[in-house]
């Protein structure tokens, strides 16, 4: 199991945990939240006499609801007086100042909204951004309410980072091996010069908790001993500090607030404080809707395992579609997980044409094999989510999606079908059959999807538009489209 994994230097990191406690209780007050259908953001059905969508009447759906926060200090009699003048100054007693920013902001997310369901209420032609750079409809759900919704974020969002927390466990993160991702967007706010970072709070649409929970299992944890607690508590003292210092978080219940973790125990370690838990953006790898994963606000991050900081060389420039890929499919990965049992159990070794293996032999490479194959296998292991997924995108290779309950990224406005295959964990048997029913004209269409999508799965240094660390920045702003602070 991954998340077992980590294990040393516990000694640099209990400094910081250490100093993070406070003795004041977070001000959590009272708040009526009203949750309603205002926007439906994501749904094809008029809501108010409102179009909104990103989605055709064809597709799937699901709706995003916009909660409204409507606050009411009530906070109990035994609160310490430190504890209610956070609550007063954090939404009764505001300064003026700080309500006219609100409202400003406010007012510019509802022009925003109103210029994107305008867009989505077009035919969703293919956007042409400039030269040949085409957004088509058939990798988005809608092209053009997608394409303006990025531009209304180029142009509007602004993220202020928290500057509270010590290094190593806040302001830095792994940028090589499995929780790439993790690290590489926690760099990029905290050094990259990128136009969505802000140093003025009031003027931040959403507030960022820069710590990481792949560096708390490496300094904080016991080794085997798989007791989260020490996370937990680190992710309650941080909450309480940012909660006590500045009043954003009280302002909305922590609903414009985010976190970011691509290892297996961040939704475990975000549990370290309710409101964060269910009420806060937790982008998470481990996107497993039954156990807590709320894709009304959470977001699904790409799990990239970068061997030495870089994408392997040979899966930079993948073979040209006329050159023929002789296997069906491929897979090589340990036991791990309910899943990856059933898929050896029925294909190691079993069938020329499906090459699974448990361990690669010697004599072959993992990435040669994916190029030669037409589809990758990709099942999960103890945790949903796969970087052989990102890794069979880089390849041109057909994902296999073999999970159950897992968000895929960026699903809110990608049509995984256009790219992916997704097949149920009770037709493992029937694997061979499925792919082979994939028509030449159906794969060649999938490849293509393969090609078009592929830039939005890459870390860039410096960032580009439409890269991985912008389409994670678009799924929050989605969320916080949907966040209707009264």
């Amino acid at each position: 199991m991954k998340s077992g994994g980590g294990g040393g230097g516990g000694g640099g990191g209990g400094g910081v945990i250490c100093s993070l406690s406070i003795g004041l209780v977070s001000a959590v007050f009272g708040a009526s939240i009203t949750v309603v259908f205002l926007l439906g953001y994501f749904s094809h059905k008029p809501i108010n006499g409102v179009l909104a969508s990103f989605y055709t009447p064809s597709q799937p759906q699901f709706n995003i609801p916009i909660v409204e926060l409507l606050a009411h200090t009530r906070p109990p009699d035994h609160e310490s007086r430190a504890h209610l003048l956070s609550s007063e100054f954090s939404s009764k007693f505001k300064p003026a100042g700080t309500r006219r920013a609100g409202n400003k902001l406010e007012q510019g997310l509802a022009r925003a909204r109103a210029a994107i369901l305008k867009a989505a209420s077009g035919t969703s032609p293919s956007i042409i951004i400039k030269n040949n750079d085409i957004l088509s409809p058939a990798i988005y759900r809608n092209p053009t309410a997608f394409y303006q919704s990025y531009k209304e974020m180029e142009r509007r969002f602004k993220v202020y980072v928290y500057q509270e927390g010590e290094l190593p466990i806040v302001h830095d993160g792994p940028c090589k091996d499995i929780y790439s991702s993790e690290g590489r967007f926690i760099h990029e706010m905290e050094h990259g010069n990128n136009r969505f970072k802000t140093s003025n709070a009031q003027a931040a649409h959403v507030y960022f908790m820069p710590f990481s929970v792949t560096w708390m299992v490496k300094y904080l944890y016991k080794p085997n001993t798989y007791n989260v607690t020490p996370l937990k508590e680190f992710v309650s003292d941080y909450v309480k500090l940012i909660s006590t210092k500045h009043p954003f978080w009280n302002r909305t219940q922590g609903a414009d607030h985010f976190m970011l973790t691509c290892h297996d125990w961040g939704p475990k370690a975000s549990q370290g404080n309710a409101i964060l838990y269910n009420t806060s953006i937790r982008v998470l790898c481990n996107a497993n809707s039954s156990e807590g994963f709320d894709p009304t606000k959470d977001v699904s991050l790409p799990e990239i395992h970068l061997y030495g900081g870089i994408v392997n060389p040979k899966l930079i420039s993948p073979p040209p579609s006329n050159i023929s890929r002789p296997d069906l499919a491929f897979f090589a990965g340990g036991i791990h997980g309910p899943i990856r049992p059933i898929l050896l159990k029925h294909w190691r070794g079993k069938d020329t044409d499906l090459h699974v293996y448990e361990y690669l032999p010697k004599d072959q490479d993992y990435y040669d094999a994916m190029l030669r194959s037409k589809f990758c296998l990709c099942p999960s292991g103890y945790e949903v989510a796969s970087p052989r997924i990102v890794e069979a995108i880089y390849a041109e290779c057909i994902p296999v999606i073999l999970s159950d309950h897992y968000v895929l990224p960026f699903s809110d406005v990608l049509r995984w079908e256009a790219f992916s295959i997704q097949v149920d964990v009770s037709e493992i048997p029937r694997l061979k059959e499925i792919l082979v029913a994939v028509s030449e004209d159906e794969y060649l269409r999938l490849k293509e999807g393969l090609r078009a999508v592929r830039r939005h799965f890459i870390l860039n240094q410096p960032v580009k538009r439409f890269d991985m660390f912008h389409m994670i920045l678009h799924s929050v702003w989605l969320r916080r489209l949907n966040l209707k602070v009264g």
